[in-house]
């Protein structure tokens, strides 16, 4: 996975490369979708929801700009598996899903693959968790149709957050430092994820 789907692409971050070989892909998909759990697709989890193929997840890490001692605010918990790979990273990890169920897997997979200090939180991730901000970033594994300003006001200044923006036609995947002067958007590729459900997404 590390060699042919993520530096063989783009992903040259040698600290994101580490991560990503390290973190237990396997325990963070149904048993079902073992054997491919290493294929660069997502796969169903449940509830309509999917894992990130391993490239998107990848990519997140190194749009964020995650670095050791980070507090990071992950968007769209799932299986957890984004949230391991950034506390693989060294971050300390706040994230929020929706759905108590798969919140409560998502706590279960992490312990079993040595993430128990990610701290997993229930409610709209749209608007952020303010109460342990600010962050130094936030991604979102989930598209928003526009810039969830909650999510901007909970980062520190020149914190990112990583964001596809966009619906069903279409989704960019956007970086946004905030800055003195307001929100600028530093990259921007194309994407497509499972919609952000909430007050500021679907």
């Amino acid at each position: 996975m590390v060699a042919e789907q993520l530096a063989g692409r783009d992903i040259d971050d040698e600290g994101i490369l580490r991560a990503m070989g390290s973190v237990p892909r396997e325990v963070f998909v149904n048993p079902r979708d073992r054997r491919r759990a290493y294929e660069d697709m997502p796969l169903r989890i449940g509830h309509g929801q999917t894992i990130s193929q391993p490239y998107m997840v990848a990519l997140i890490c190194c749009a964020a700009e995650v670095r050791a001692g980070d507090r990071v605010l992950d968007i769209g918990t799932g299986s957890g598996y984004q949230a391991a790979v950034l506390s693989e990273l060294g971050a300390q990890v706040h994230t929020v899903e929706r759905i108590p169920e798969l919140a409560e897997r998502a706590r279960g997979r992490l312990a079993d693959a040595g993430y128990p200090d990610v701290e997993v939180h229930v409610g709209d991730g749209s608007l952020g968790l303010p109460e342990h901000g600010p962050y130094d970033a936030i991604t979102v594994a989930a598209a928003a149709p526009s810039m969830p300003g909650s999510l901007y006001e909970e980062l520190r200044v020149r914190g990112r957050l990583v964001v596809p923006l966009g619906g069903p036609a279409g989704q960019r995947l956007e970086v946004i430092v905030r800055s003195p002067e307001g929100p600028a958007v530093s990259k921007s590729v194309p994407c497509r994820f499972v919609p952000l459900v909430g007050a500021e997404g679907f």
